[in-house]
């Protein structure tokens, strides 16, 4: 249809550029809210991966860091420690961490890349209770005690793994966090070498 046919031009150029000044303005519009489902810088940094220094961790002594606004236990065990774990076995819920608590890598008898370190967040898979850091008590707990950790709260218990004891209110071990090493003296906590 021309101009000839009895249409009203002006009119119609009107609708064509208010239709395409409404497009540039509704585009103009989304581009921000779409920016708002970005992660803001400060979650970016929750979430971000943390490194520790364990340069001057000794055997038998435990540090704490935080990551993604939890606590990370990194214990550097002792050969008496890592022996005492296997001795624990009938006692444990899921001794074999069969359970999905931890990577493919951290599925083995001492749940950790490296036996002499163990790598777990602080908090009991109960209720989210911070289990007590003192993870080798003086006082026995459960029968021929090697040490690990009490969740004061109900009472569960857990080992030097991080792997629960049987008739708790926890139901699976501790959570083993993605890790690796960068060399023997840092651990970087939230990221592996798949990049996770």
């Amino acid at each position: 249809m021309s101009c000839d046919d009895k249409v009203d031009c002006g009119r119609r150029r009107l609708l064509v550029a208010t239709a395409a000044v409404g497009g540039v303005a509704g585009a103009a519009a989304a581009i921000p809210f779409l920016a708002s489902f970005a992660p803001s810088e400060r979650a970016k940094a929750a979430g971000a991966p943390v490194e520790a220094d364990i340069s001057k961790l000794q055997p038998g002594e435990m540090m704490t860091i935080e990551w993604r606004g939890k606590p990370v236990w990194i214990i550097h065990r002792t050969k008496e420690m890592i022996a005492g774990l296997k001795k624990n076995d009938d006692k444990i819920v899921d001794p074999k961490s069969e359970k999905e608590m931890q990577p493919e890598y951290a599925k083995n008898d001492h749940r950790s890349i490296k036996p002499e370190y163990m790598v777990v967040v602080g908090i009991c898979t109960h209720l989210g209770c911070s289990p007590s850091e003192k993870f080798n008590p003086a006082t026995a707990v459960e029968p021929d005690w090697q040490g690990g950790f009490l969740c004061p709260c109900h009472g569960s218990t857990f080992d030097l793994a991080g792997r629960v004891y049987k008739s708790k209110p926890a139901p699976t071990n501790l959570e083993v966090p993605p890790h690796k090493y960068l060399s023997d003296a840092k651990i970087i906590i939230g990221e592996d070498s798949k990049g996770a």
